[in-house]
């Protein structure tokens, strides 16, 4: 099964799916673009919903913003199935007193877990249970720039013991696509296999002969880096993507937007929104690849990933 912000869902039930947004985010990294107010929160998964995407990740793990309950009744509205994260990002998303900080890997791993099972907590009081909240669906784990820190260690061990615990799929953020193996290897170490592991921003590193390789060990690569045109044009991702593709790799690619700020999202007065993906990009993906790859990195792929696997 799928866990989603309002249950279970059958793979099959899944749909077009938009691999890694957010709808809430606050972090000291990014002042001035938080994603805070649920209405225009709302009306941009809307957005989303109506250019033709049937499910998304909200992809803000604890200790930013996450407000659960209102991506509940964002699903709710919209329609969309949205799948929820645990886990931590990497150190410096965290102010120094962040209670996240102070916790060991055991504590972190209980309370990912928590987050799978009963529901996700209070980002101030992590400790805390809440009644009825929804459950995160997704763990998430974030490193540096070619560099994976004491707490980022933490925090890679405390997300491998609630997937042994849960089966529940693992995101790893990849500053600028680095490390990617040295995370699959620090992830296996710690017993979770390659395929069930999303690397997001692969794309960052646009190399389809690296990316063919991480593709070949069984981990899943998140293409997220589009309209991002200061650093590459779309057509870097288009054509790295479909290389790819043709070297093996098709069962293993997703997309999404990842456009998680404030000026960049269009219901907050900012451009070019979630609607971006569906309305840009893939049509240009289709256009050169076929409708084939379209559904398996927007339909077939997702739907693999982020079904939960047997406990180990």
């Amino acid at each position: 099964m799928i866990r989603t912000v309002l249950g279970d869902l059958a793979p099959a039930d899944l749909g077009r799916t938009d691999y890694h947004e957010h709808l809430f985010q606050v972090s000291p990294l990014l002042p001035g673009d938080e994603l805070d107010d649920e209405a225009r929160s709302g009306a941009e998964a809307a957005e989303l919903r109506n250019a033709g995407v049937d499910a998304m990740v909200e992809a803000t793990p604890a200790g930013l913003g996450r407000d659960a309950f209102a991506v509940a009744r964002i699903a709710r509205v919209t329609g969309l199935h949205i799948v929820l994260t645990t886990g931590a990002h990497r150190r410096e998303h965290y102010p120094g007193d962040h209670p996240l900080l102070g916790m060991d890997a055991t504590a972190l791993g209980a309370l990912f877990t928590a987050e799978l099972t009963e529901g996700v907590r209070d980002d101030a009081a992590p400790t805390v249970p809440r009644p009825d909240a929804p459950p995160a669906g997704l763990l998430k784990a974030g490193i540096g720039y070619w560099s994976i820190g004491p707490f980022e260690r933490r925090v890679l061990a405390g997300v491998s013991a609630a997937h042994r615990a849960t089966g529940a799929p693992v995101m790893v953020h990849l500053e600028h696509g680095s490390a990617a193996f040295e995370v699959l290897e620090s992830l296996a170490d710690l017993g979770v296999p390659a395929d069930r592991i999303v690397l997001a921003h692969a794309d960052r590193n646009p190399d389809p002969g690296l990316h063919a390789e991480l593709c070949a060990t069984g981990a899943y690569l998140g293409y997220d880096g589009m309209a991002r045109h200061r650093s590459w044009p779309d057509s870097t991702i288009l054509d790295c993507l479909v290389r790819t593709a043709e070297l093996g790799g098709a069962d293993r690619l997703l997309l999404g937007g990842d456009v998680a700020r404030r000026t960049r999202y269009r219901a907050y007065g900012g451009m070019p929104g979630l609607v971006y993906l569906p309305a840009r990009f893939v049509p240009r993906l289709e256009r050169t690849a076929g409708p084939g790859l379209v559904r398996r990195v927007l339909v077939d792929n997702p739907a693999r990933l982020l079904a939960w696997s047997r406990p180990r």
